[in-house]
């Protein structure tokens, strides 16, 4: 019996191309080389293609190196790579797209249309749910309907940048300092500012607007920053797993105080006030449902100390380093990273059908 092949993609253009590779690593060492043929295709941060043969290659960062290119034809009478090198062009037949690309380019929408328009299964949330979990924006406007509570925001497009003390005296008309500044647009926490004084605002949105011509304006909660992963999708009811605590070892849980300070933690199932664990899940499988998601995802959430359950974002393709909380959450329940993947992998099939 001839093995299926998948087609692993990984880097990106985004602000999170390392993580991608991290996440990327991790999982095709999970996936069964018994039962699938791996084609590993890595894509620069310019947006260069190129086919790699090897997990080091990922780890070591070499890949980026790659003569050999290799893109994904739209085409849906092909069903394939197009793998170029000096000596010419060929195709290789795919059965599956394992998109693994975080943030912009990648969990957003774009290579899952791209996916679509070439007829393949491909793991995870399709163009829709892609679209609305990575625009934060977005994602809030569409759990305003859902009963779930959320920060209280503000939304700001670069022509409303044009006039900015317009924009910032309507900010401290709404909100008291200190406020939140996000990209609408990005991941990671990349770009994210809390800004406490009028200077300290008008500095957060220079930096959001490096990453999008969005910028979202929150209210600051405190509480535990809680986290939730959801599986499933389809003919498979939506599971959700327990809660997972960061612990940030910084004010915030910025991109550095997330991958680069060994004192920021996670926990577990941490203790939460009454039954709030509980109403986390339901609102994390509420929330996976109305953007019409499938696959997975990981959902993101404050817990005040009064037991108030404030929804933050939802992430359609959850990191899958050494650190993160998805797979973490599912070990927890005796679900370890090779099962995961393997389920993931058999939605995606599934799907197509």
């Amino acid at each position: 019996m001839s093995k299926q092949i998948i087609a692993v993609l990984f880097g990106g253009q985004s602000s999170e191309h390392e993580i991608s590779c991290l996440s990327a690593a991790n999982i095709i060492e999970q996936i069964d080389t018994e039962r699938y043929e791996l084609v590993l295709v890595g894509i620069t941060k310019e947006g260069h293609w190129v086919r790699t043969d090897s997990v080091a290659s990922i780890r070591d960062g070499s890949w980026r190196e790659s003569k050999t290119g290799a893109v994904l034809s739209p085409d849906a009478t092909e069903r394939c790579l197009i793998i170029h090198e000096k000596t010419g062009y060929m195709r290789v037949a795919v059965d599956m797209v394992f998109p693994i690309l975080h943030g912009l380019y990648g969990e957003d929408g774009t290579v899952q249309g791209l996916c679509a328009l070439a007829r393949l299964p491909f793991v995870g949330c399709g163009v829709a749910a892609s679209a609305v979990g990575m625009d934060k924006g977005l994602a809030k406007q569409v759990v305003s309907t859902l009963g779930v509570d959320q920060a209280d925001f503000l939304l700001f497009t670069e022509a409303d940048m044009m006039d900015m003390v317009t924009v910032l005296d309507s900010i401290e008309a709404r909100f008291s300092y200190p406020v939140f500044v996000k990209p609408c647009n990005a991941g990671s926490s990349c770009g994210i500012t809390k800004a406490h004084d009028r200077g300290e605002l008008a500095l957060s949105f220079r930096e959001a607007a490096r990453y999008d011509r969005r910028i979202l304006v929150e209210e600051t909660i405190k509480g535990h920053e809680i986290e939730c992963a959801v599986l499933g999708g389809g003919a498979h009811p939506v599971q959700a797993s327990g809660v997972g605590e960061i612990l940030a070892a910084a004010d915030f849980y910025d991109y550095d105080a997330k991958y680069y300070n060994p004192e920021s933690r996670t926990v577990v199932d941490p203790e939460l006030p009454g039954d709030a664990a509980e109403r986390v899940r339901e609102a994390a499988v509420k929330i996976f449902r109305a953007i019409d998601g499938y696959g997975f995802a990981r959902v993101d959430f404050f817990v005040t100390e009064t037991g108030r359950v404030v929804f933050n974002e939802i992430n359609t393709i959850p990191g899958f380093t050494a650190i993160s909380m998805y797979p973490m959450l599912w070990a927890a329940r005796g679900k370890d990273k090779r099962q995961l993947v393997q389920e993931l992998i058999d939605l995606a099939f599934e799907r197509q059908h």
